[in-house]
């Protein structure tokens, strides 16, 4: 699985680069405030697994007019390097790695 380059984002931490992805409109779920927004990232030049990142708000797109507050690429930062240190392997094939962001982001 690969992100889709419209709409994502460059990001280095420690000497790699990632590309990073918010989906554009939410799910079902999101737009209901039932699921969070989700955040994918995925090594660049490589066709590894995705790492999915379950943030803690919602969707800015929801229905029902809920705050919105942005990733910021230091959040992005933080959720790589937790995801590395929890058995992230982005280099090797296979489905995707399913996280959440850590406390205080």
């Amino acid at each position: 699985m690969a992100l889709v380059k419209k709409g994502s984002r460059l990001i280095t931490v420690d000497g790699i680069t990632y590309r990073w992805r918010v989906r554009g409109r939410p799910t079902y779920a999101q737009a209901l405030c039932e699921n969070p927004l989700a955040v994918a990232v995925e090594q660049v030049d490589c066709k590894g697994r995705v790492l999915l990142v379950g943030m803690p708000q919602d969707h800015p797109s929801n229905w029902f007019g809920g705050p919105a507050v942005p990733v910021l690429p230091s959040a992005v930062a933080a959720i790589v390097r937790k995801a590395l240190a929890e058995g992230w392997q982005p280099t090797q094939p296979g489905t995707a790695f399913h996280t959440t962001a850590p406390v205080g982001q």
